[in-house]
């Protein structure tokens, strides 16, 4: 590889990288949050939130790697044109589209990387999610009982511990109150207690009682008082419904599954409308990811004698608009109200011929700017605020605090 190609390599991968892991870690901050929060109502494991969060990681990463990409190669094109190493290259010869060779190279292994995540490790990680999801709602992953409240179990049965020990292996001060199907109420009282496991029924614990009181309640005679030093109390489990299988939504379906539902005659409409809709979002994801290169040196390289980052942040505006755009015509084409073609497709047209428009004016026009009007817009309202508190400076210096 030539020493500019090599150098260019730099350039763009460190910054694409460090926006990757920046971009992925904040979605998955954001999301641990909220998962804490629902682990710890629903009495789940602690462990049960990074096996969530690991299953959002292809999701988060299919929006974090065109951005990544996109800033990568934004980011590398301003420094080429900030410190006039862009003028050098252009003065020997060499075109943009030569400079871009590198960058092309990256966006297409990129661009494998992301058709794998968004038609077979997306979809399949989104099922393991929702799977953890259900088994953490219906009990499956364990549930905490939480001490000083009452705690219903199979239905018939409350359970209330005033204090735990030893990570919940000894149990004080714990109260029980058993009906069965005839009226008859057990309550019972106990000093200590601990939860033991059955090795021949899985589905039922004990929970092992001592120093304790039975109160018999039938309904129509005199309650029944019944002292214990020891006493084993089986609590049946309740059963747990197997999960849905893969496929509730198209989103779940993997690229042979979409083709085969999308154009199946058997399936009914609405089915072949979600998945040709889903089909067509994830295709025009990833496609676009071929014209970011345009657009990161179409949007990175400031005017002339100016280092103005209006760029930067447009680009993220711009890629993270579309991207909304496009779960906004996956969901209309869902519902069969707009042909796919025409909700996905549609708005890439009109914006791929805005990026070959942009970059075109910078590659091809002399002194062309795809965004020089915004540019002296931004340059005047960035002048003008900074006069702003440059008068309000001078007056609070002005003033001198009485003595």
């Amino acid at each position: 590889m030539p020493s500019i190609d090599r150098y260019i390599f730099r350039l763009v991968v460190v910054p694409m990288l460090g926006v990757f892991a920046i971009a992925a870690s904040l979605l998955l901050l954001e999301k641990m949050g909220r998962l804490m929060d629902f682990v710890a109502v629903e009495g789940g494991p602690v462990g049960v939130v990074f096996k969530m969060l690991a299953a959002l990681v292809p999701e988060y990463a299919s929006l974090a790697i065109p951005l990544g990409l996109m800033l990568g190669i934004l980011l590398a094109f301003r420094k080429l044109a900030t410190t006039s190493e862009l003028d050098v290259f252009r003065a020997v010869g060499l075109s943009y589209g030569r400079l871009l060779r590198v960058p092309y190279i990256i966006t297409a292994m990129v661009m494998a990387v992301n058709v794998a995540l968004v038609f077979y490790v997306q979809p399949i990680s989104r099922y393991y999610y929702e799977q953890l999801d259900y088994e953490l709602r219906s009990g499956a992953l364990g549930a905490s009982i939480k001490v000083g409240e009452f705690t219903t179990l199979a239905d018939r049965m409350a359970l209330r511990i005033e204090e735990s020990e030893d990570e919940g292996r000894k149990l004080k001060g714990i109260f029980a109150r058993v009906a069965n199907s005839k009226g008859q109420v057990l309550s019972i009282s106990a000093k200590e207690g601990a939860f033991l496991a059955t090795k021949d029924n899985p589905d039922t614990i004990i929970l092992r009682l001592t120093q304790g009181t039975i109160v018999q309640d039938t309904g129509g005679q005199t309650p029944r008082v019944l002292t214990f030093t020891r006493h084993d109390l089986p609590i049946d489990l309740p059963a747990i419904e197997k999960f849905r299988a893969r496929g509730d939504a198209e989103r779940e379906y993997i690229l042979p599954e979409l083709l085969r539902i999308g154009w199946s005659k058997d399936e009914t409409a609405t089915k072949r409308d979600a998945s040709q809709a889903s089909f067509n979002f994830r295709l025009v994801e990833v496609v676009m990811m071929a014209l970011l290169p345009l657009l990161a040196v179409a949007l990175g390289i400031p005017p002339k004698r100016s280092t103005s980052a209006l760029g930067v942040f447009l680009s993220i505006i711009m890629v993270v608009a579309y991207h909304k755009v496009n779960q906004y015509g996956e969901d209309i084409a869902a519902l069969g109200r707009v042909d796919p073609i025409l909700a996905l497709w549609g708005p890439f047209a009109l914006f791929s011929a805005l990026i070959i428009w942009m970059y075109w004016r910078v590659a091809y026009v002399p002194g062309g700017q795809a965004i020089g009007a915004l540019e002296v817009w931004f340059a005047k309202l960035s002048k003008r605020v900074s006069k702003l508190f440059s008068r309000r400076n001078r007056a609070s210096l002005r003033v001198a605090p009485a003595e």
